[in-house]
């Protein structure tokens, strides 16, 4: 039982506010009723009767308050965080009043408005807001069902189903990742539609949320991507793949190998319905492949390999024939074989053993860099804080105190704390960046996995760039993000 590391499961809990009045909002609650999302909660504000519906879901509280006052919507927003609130209101003044209220309390938390009136400049000027026109969504219903009119895509190329359009919701594991970060084997992003324009899409083209993608392949492999971008994100190591590969090089790692499974079964049992897969290299102490055989379960399986001969084919055939999302391994390991670059291709997440053991960790840590790197691996770092119950800390340390070019990149973190529904710590100190993390205890660092990481000692006597460190030192472990460089 040494290596049982038993933790509480804890819901991707959402809280939604639903401000509600009229015919549109009692049949969306109707709706929202039936639906039992497991995983929103939703708060209902009304102030006149009939909207409440006669039978009510479990998930759904009802507040009987006035929405445009001022005061009563401040304590409601004050009393729960919320992920979304949405205006489904019959009077114009009461929708304009409301929103207005809203953005006094929290101009960051994401509207969607209904908007029921002939009056296009209601939430126009409005940011992080989703503004639904309801005589538009019936006329094109309307439209669908009209004889001889072709669905889209049907009739396109084969008519099998080899072109598919997907919507990428609010809390996908897709949203906020480039496109060049994505593995796309058998599949292809072709286009990304937002804001009623066509995006053709490069390496550096950002995935956001509301975003539509065109994508092309076998049909069988869409089916699968369409899965996976509808997943909430909370489901680490996806959408990088879904399983555990811990590889263990005895020429580098036979000390400590028992050290490194036992971190590997802690963030295995951290994890929701994942599984683990360890091959051993270079095995020459059969004594701790003994201990390592013993600990085999329904969630962890042993390979062997005792052929030294190309090794990298092996190591691809394991990640594509196990789906491995996430890969641990020292920094060693990580740099022989090949391994680095093997790993950078195939756009797998890489975690590299430190000093400090991942079960002593109270922190993540991310130091700020260029805006779109920061931006690369904002969701899954929130994504890993969360499953592993981990405080998340975004550091600008700057030995020239410039700031304010991280301004956006700081914007874009917070807003993400709405779509988690998670807190960020923000540090920002006129510091040298290295010394700073290196005073630093108990934390994981997370950093873009980019293809060039140096290794050389040299770079620390000339360099306060934090990718020059990743690989010198041994002190924190690291999770690494895949990066795709901008194309041109």
């Amino acid at each position: 039982m040494l290596f049982s590391c038993p933790v509480e499961k804890e819901l991707f809990i959402k809280n939604i506010l639903i401000l509600a009045d009229g015919s549109i909002a009692k049949h969306f609650i109707e709706w929202v009723g039936k639906k039992r999302v497991a995983e929103n909660k939703y708060y209902v504000t009304y102030y006149k009767e009939g909207v409440a519906p006669e039978k009510m879901g479990k998930n759904i509280s009802l507040i009987h308050t006035d929405p445009t006052s001022f005061s009563k919507l401040r304590n409601i927003m004050n009393d729960v965080k919320y992920s979304n609130i949405f205006i489904v209101m019959e009077n114009i003044e009461d929708a304009k009043y409301s929103l207005k209220n809203i953005r006094l309390v929290d101009d960051k938390v994401r509207v969607v408005l209904v908007n029921q009136w002939d009056d296009d400049e209601i939430g126009r000027d409005e940011e992080n807001i989703t503004i639904l026109h309801s005589d538009e969504l019936l006329a094109a219903h309307l439209y669908d069902n009209l004889p001889n009119v072709p669905v889209v895509a049907q009739n396109v190329g084969l008519g099998r189903g080899e072109i598919m359009e997907i919507h990428v919701p609010f809390g996908s594991t897709y949203a906020y990742r480039h496109v060049g970060s994505i593995l796309q084997r058998k599949w292809k992003i072709v286009a990304v539609y937002r804001d009623e324009k066509q995006i053709i899409p490069t390496n550096a083209t950002m995935i956001r949320p509301n975003d539509t993608l065109l994508v092309l392949g076998k049909p069988i492999v869409l089916d699968g991507v369409y899965k996976t971008i509808n997943k909430r994100i909370g489901l680490f190591p996806e959408p990088f793949g879904k399983d555990l590969y811990l590889l263990l090089d005895f020429r580098h790692d036979q000390e400590n190998a028992l050290l490194y499974l036992k971190e590997s079964i802690y963030l295995l049992e951290k994890l929701e319905e994942k599984s683990l897969y360890i091959r051993v290299l270079y095995p020459n102490n059969f004594a701790i492949i003994d201990e390592i055989k013993a600990l085999e379960s329904e969630r962890m399986t042993l390979s062997i390999c005792y052929d030294d001969h190309d090794i990298k084919t092996l190591i691809e055939y394991d990640i594509h024939q196990h789906d491995i999302g996430l890969v641990l391994n020292s920094i060693e390991t990580f740099e022989s074989n090949d391994l680095k670059e093997t790993l950078y291709d195939l756009r797998k997440l890489v975690y590299l053993f430190g000093d400090n053991l991942l079960y002593n960790t109270k922190e993540c840590v991310i130091l700020m860099s260029e805006n779109e790197k920061m931006e690369s691996i904002s969701s899954t770092a929130f994504d890993i804080s969360e499953s592993l119950s981990l405080k998340l800390t975004l550091c600008d340390f700057d030995p020239e105190g410039d700031f304010e070019s991280k301004k956006m990149i700081i914007e874009h973190y917070e807003t993400l704390t709405h779509i988690f529904n998670m807190e960020i710590n923000i540090e920002q100190k006129v510091a040298n960046p290295i010394r700073e993390i290196s005073n630093m205890k108990d934390i994981l660092q997370i950093a873009p996995f980019e293809k060039r990481l140096n290794t050389d000692n040299f770079m620390k006597l000339i360099s306060t760039k934090v990718q020059d460190f990743l690989l010198t030192t041994k002190r924190h472990p690291k999770l690494l993000v895949p990066f795709a460089i901008s194309e041109g």
